[in-house]
């Protein structure tokens, strides 16, 4: 673009084939589909991030590395302990690494000094793995507070939306503006069924495998605790008690996905319904 071309991005799955072109694939028919399929105008662009964009995806992406590598060096610890016979207490036998922990990890007695220079050696990545962990959020919040400051509190303003999590909206979407409806936004994330419907059969095989798989994960997390604090997806929950909870939860995701785009469109916080909160009192003060 910047040397003077029109360039189209199209993502390779999208592309009209047909079967012959299964069996016989070769760069000279391919270019000679895709003039074709251009020329008809068959061809639609994705949206393509500017450089400051792709960047602050790339911190994003980098940080959930980083996470996947915390993981794994607790789990390498975890696993060196039973190796050596070691049982970790009960009151720290916990997902959530506290210091008392690590002070008694540093505490162990070993029956010689080279097992205590293994596990120190371990407790040393994992400290500096941590530390980046920490710190690459940080700097993420940071940096959507500074140059996305609006959009960054309108998201925050939805329960079950954090900073960080807003953050990552930002980073891995770009700009929400673009979408023009919720079912498009759905459809980018990958909140919307695989289906296929036939001869008046129509089977569902859950959410769709074309997702941003990073992003619907972080959605479907905050849909959890958007349950705990909202009481307009607490009463749709308890209208579909006695189903598949999963399924329950992806329906609650999508609705966060609707109120995402709608506070970003509109530029307006995010209102809880409490006239809802007002009748679950009075339904709780009538059952007692």
């Amino acid at each position: 673009m910047q040397m003077g071309w029109e360039v189209t991005v199209v993502n390779p799955a999208d592309v009209p084939t047909n079967n012959k072109q299964y069996y016989q694939k070769t760069d000279a028919l391919d270019c000679r589909n895709l003039s074709r399929q251009l020329s008809l105008g068959e061809l639609k662009g994705i949206f393509v991030p500017d450089e400051c964009e792709d960047e602050l995806k790339s911190l994003l992406r980098h940080r959930a590395a980083i996470t996947r590598q915390l993981r794994a060096t607790k789990a390498h610890i975890k696993s060196f302990l039973l190796y050596q016979g070691v049982k970790i207490p009960e009151a720290f036998d916990s997902p959530n690494w506290t210091k008392a922990f690590l002070g008694w990890l540093r505490e162990l007695e070993w029956h010689s000094a080279t097992g205590k220079v293994c596990l120190d050696s371990k407790l040393r990545v994992y400290e500096f793995i941590h530390t980046e962990y920490l710190q690459l959020a940080n700097e993420l919040r940071s940096y959507c507070r500074t140059y996305h400051k609006q959009d960054y509190y309108l998201l925050k303003s939805i329960p079950g939306i954090g900073g960080y999590l807003a953050s990552a909206l930002l980073a891995e979407l770009g700009n929400i503006r673009r979408f023009n409806n919720e079912a498009s936004f759905a459809s980018y994330v990958g909140l919307i069924p695989m289906m296929r419907n036939s001869g008046g059969t129509e089977n569902v095989f859950g959410v769709t495998p074309r997702c941003r798989g990073l992003l619907r994960s972080y959605i479907v997390e905050a849909a959890w605790v958007a349950l705990r604090l909202d009481p307009q997806m607490q009463a749709y929950y308890r209208k579909h008690i006695g189903k598949n909870p999963k399924s329950i939860i992806v329906k609650i995701a999508r609705k966060l996905l609707n109120r995402i785009l709608s506070v970003i469109k509109t530029e307006k916080p995010y209102q809880i319904n409490y006239q809802i909160l007002l009748h679950k009192k009075e339904d709780i003060q009538q059952e007692t």
